[in-house]
């Protein structure tokens, strides 16, 4: 069955199931798995019997065999009653400061363009006047100190939303957005009109990240400066939009514990209750992180404490909260988008790269569109000039497991006996984490999960294979790219060679 969900008017989603669950609440999980939800949600369908109108869903009968649209509604929780004293103070207060309820965990997707927010009524009055003068006589606003901080608090405000620590390209997008909006904030002295705001919005970045740090933030005070050896900066590396979220209000990191304990005594048992480690995994998700972001522990030992991380299903749920994008769904239609335009560009470079001539010839037994993926797949390595021994290494099923995985620190097992592939397994730290998987594709699709899960950095030798794999065919982060797959996302979208 294949879904649309509506989550917001900026969110909307495509996602698509090959079973259809056998009750409501198994949809439900499924879909809070798919979609990175948290807490408690409404679904309604669009029902053809008042016009295609929203209903809420209530039986799994009333919607469509093939296609749907569903839209998610998230339920609030309910906020104690506002006497009329609060609402007084409440209006009163500074339009600049925020509030927790404005203050995501969650990071949202970079907005293009970047949506300058209104500030206070009195600055925006200001504003209008000058861009009013502007238009006349081109005259510039001569703005105030106090005027311009709370300009610049607004915008770190807005910022923070979607990144804690914003590129170099990002800041030159709002700064841009801003005098593109407000013309009369051009600054005379500069060609482009707006260099000094770039630079007093890093100040003001910093200066807000640190408010934030000293109140508490997970994601601010693992960066805490101390007197030791200066420190690796841990943050969001590969476009993560939840890269380290606070613990859920009303948990507390014992409660969270006691979760982590009681999914490893689930995953002991011969059924698994799916059902119930699913909902503890979306639960203990901040814990989880903090772990792996703060002390950085070998794979051995998350697997250990987190078992169920290194299942299919749980890998794909953990990648949609880390990036708010469905793993396998999303991988296979980039790949599929680029498809024959992957192997025209093979071909011309097959004179010259041997092993492409060879990789392209396994398309002449059998030219489906699994095999062309797969090709593509194990192309990728060469036709970026990488080395491919690095991602995919062929293994005997006479070997041991230390042999097969001895030497392989991130990559592919291709496990075979004589001429036959039996299966492929994702291999870490020289270790097997997932095996019995059923084609090189979806074995890619899971090792790409679990770097993002396990916050491992890309390996060196394959750099620019896994950026493409991310930027182009997952399109997480697409808008930075180094210059080399740049140049192929460029070739990819043209028309001819």
């Amino acid at each position: 069955m294949l879904l649309r969900v509506i989550l917001s008017k900026d969110d909307i989603r495509k996602i698509h199931t090959d079973s259809e669950p056998e009750t409501l609440d198994s949809f439900h999980s499924f879909l809070k798995c798919k979609l990175g939800l948290h807490g408690d949600f409404v679904v309604q369908f669009q029902d053809p019997d008042f016009g295609n109108e929203f209903c809420n869903l209530t039986s799994l009968s009333e919607l469509p065999k093939e296609k749907a649209t569903l839209k998610v509604i998230l339920k609030q929780t309910p906020e104690s009653p506002r006497t009329d004293s609060t609402l007084d103070t409440a209006s009163l207060s500074s339009p600049s400061s925020s509030s927790l309820e404005d203050t995501p965990t969650c990071r949202r997707p970079w907005p293009d363009p970047f949506v300058i927010p209104k500030f206070s009524y009195d600055v925006e009055l200001k504003l209008k006047r000058g861009n009013e003068a502007f238009q006349e006589n081109g005259t510039l606003l001569n703005i105030s100190k106090d005027t311009k901080s709370e300009i610049l608090d607004k915008l770190a405000e807005e910022m923070y939303k979607y990144s804690a620590y914003p590129s170099r390209e990002r800041y030159d997008l709002v700064a841009q957005s801003l005098v593109k909006k407000h013309p009369c904030l051009r600054e005379p002295g500069s060609v482009k009109g707006w260099y000094c705001w770039k630079f007093s919005l890093k100040f003001k970045m910093g200066n807000y990240r640190n408010k934030l740090r000293v109140s508490g933030c997970s994601e601010l005070k693992v960066n805490c400066r101390n007197s030791g050896p200066k420190q690796k900066l841990k943050k969001a590396k590969k476009a993560e939009v939840s890269f380290l979220p606070d613990i859920p209000e009303g948990k507390t990191q014992n409660v969270l514990e006691e979760e982590r304990a009681a999914i490893v005594a689930e995953m002991k048992k011969k059924k698994v209750d799916w059902k119930k480690v699913t909902d503890m995994m979306a639960s203990t998700f901040s814990l989880r992180r903090k772990e792996i972001v703060e002390q950085q522990p070998l794979v051995a030992e998350v697997k250990a404490k987190w078992p169920a991380l290194f299942t299919d299903k749980q890998i794909e749920a953990e990648f949609a909260r880390l990036t708010s994008t469905d793993l396998w769904d999303t991988f296979v239609s980039g790949l599929d988008q680029y498809l024959e335009r992957f192997l025209q560009m093979y071909k011309a470079k097959s004179h010259c790269i041997q092993t492409l001539s060879s990789l392209l010839s396994l398309l002449d037994d059998d030219n489906s569109v699994q095999k062309k993926r797969a090709v593509i797949l194990r192309g990728l390595p060469h036709f970026l000039r990488e080395d491919p021994s690095k991602l995919l290494k062929t293994a005997e099923t006479t070997e041991s497991e230390e042999q097969m995985a001895k030497g392989v620190n991130i990559g592919i097992l291709l496990i075979q006996e004589e001429e036959d592939v039996l299966d492929f397994s994702v291999v870490l730290e020289e270790q097997i984490v997932l095996n019995g998987i059923r084609d090189f594709p979806h074995a890619v699709a899971m090792l790409v999960g679990l770097l993002f899960a396990l916050n491992i950095d890309y390996p060196k030798e394959l750099r620019y294979t896994f950026e493409v794999i991310q930027k182009v065919l997952l399109n997480i982060g697409g808008e930075q790219c180094s210059a080399r797959v740049h140049g192929l996302r460029n070739r990819l979208l043209c028309k001819t060679l």
